[in-house]
């Protein structure tokens, strides 16, 4: 661990019962303040996120087949093409599909935005998203042995994953995970793993595996076939052009993920901290498993406003566009009970992403427990536990 993160980790100040609940009621009372205030002007950021979506996909899609036909005169416009499609999969990924899936519209009432229904698309199912991320990775953010999404079952990010030879090759596996981000994610829940080691039969891993089996055959249809074959005999151009739109989608999420969660500062908790947690506790956690990215309003739109991680985290169902403006006051609250609010410039995150999955390839050692939070026993509620860096 470098100096850089044991300095940050050490600015957290500890806070007392009466201070940690506190704290929680400020944020608490921010988020009543916010949904206070949804109304058309969210319904109508989003709705205009649906047509960025389809209108660039249409331009997409048009440009790819017209460089296709001509491409000896408008190459230009194939590789505008794959741009235009990249970024509608992009805006669909990350501001329309996953904010959705949270519920964030479900206030609406619009049968296309609700959260519980919704599909989109990329190789997963949004079924699958809503247990492996919606729930165990918002319930339990950066618990070990709880959240799946710490290294994703691939990589060992943090110094308390313990280290085996097969790390040593992590940084190729992460570029190939990279590129084929959703294809990692459509899998995450059948827990192929486990049927390698003998605790799931293949029955059990054949009926887990079906719904994504339909998922991925009608995605690949349609990028692989239906669109590449609408181009008859300059197939190729267009298969190619949908094959590089998807990494561009794969390769631009997982960045985006792996900087809101991965960074020098991004801590790692042990189990017990879960137990009886109290709403401070949980802000806590959040606030200390999560960074942000800087940038302005390009990068908060290209990122689904994951580039506001932390408020994601203590507001998933609010819709993302207000987490710019709720970030003010949530810095504003964590500078005034000591706590560090770990933000960056992109190439500053990916650097300490990087860096992660460079140095814990090599074995490393878990650091020194700090003893940056505690609960304090009290009467009704809450039991002492560490929350360890």
């Amino acid at each position: 661990m470098s100096k850089t993160e044991l300095s940050a980790r050490h600015r957290n100040r500890v806070l007392s019962p009466a201070e940690l609940d506190a704290f929680g009621q400020e944020l608490d009372a921010l988020r009543a303040r916010t949904v206070a205030t949804l109304g058309q002007r969210d319904a109508r950021y989003i709705r205009n996120i649906v047509k960025a979506v389809r209108y660039t996909e249409v331009a997409g899609r048009g440009l790819l087949f017209l460089g296709a036909f001509v491409h000896s005169v408008l190459l230009p416009a194939w590789i505008a093409g794959v741009l235009l499609l990249g970024l509608s999969k992009i805006l669909e990924n990350m501001e329309l599909g996953h904010n959705v899936i949270h519920g964030q519209y479900d206030w609406m009432g619009d049968p296309q935005l609700q959260g519980s229904t919704y599909e989109w698309d990329i190789a997963g199912t949004a079924e699958n998203w809503r247990k492996t991320h919606n729930f165990r990775h918002h319930t339990y953010t950066n618990v070990r042995g709880l959240d799946d999404d710490i290294g994703y079952g691939l990589l060992r990010i943090f110094p308390e994953q313990k280290w085996r030879p097969f790390y040593l090759l992590q940084a190729p596996i992460a570029v190939v995970f990279a590129l084929l981000f959703e294809w990692g994610v459509a899998i995450q829940d059948v827990k192929i793993g486990r049927l390698f080691a003998g605790k799931m039969s293949f029955k059990q891993f054949r009926a887990k595996f079906r719904p994504v089996g339909r998922k991925i055959s009608r995605q690949l249809i349609k990028d692989y076939l239906v669109f590449p074959l609408l181009a008859g005999p300059f197939f190729l151009p267009v298969l190619l052009g949908n094959v590089v739109a998807n990494v561009i989608r794969n390769v631009w999420t997982f960045t985006i993920i792996f900087c809101g969660h991965f960074t020098a500062n991004a801590e790692t908790f042990p189990k017990e901290v879960i137990k009886n947690e109290s709403r401070g506790h949980w802000y806590m956690r959040q606030l200390r498993g999560s960074s942000n990215i800087g940038g302005g309003k390009v990068i908060d739109v290209l990122s689904g406003n994951l580039s506001h991680q932390i408020e994601h985290h203590f507001y998933p169902d609010i819709p993302a566009n207000r987490y710019a403006e709720m970030a003010v006051d949530v810095r504003d609250i964590c500078a005034r009970y000591g706590q560090h609010y770990n933000t960056g410039s992109l190439p500053r995150q990916c650097w300490q992403v990087t860096w992660r999955i460079l140095r814990h390839s090599l074995p490393s050692r878990a650091p020194r427990a700090l003893p940056l939070m505690r609960a304090q026993a009290a009467a009704a509620s809450l039991i002492s536990s560490d929350l360890r860096s």
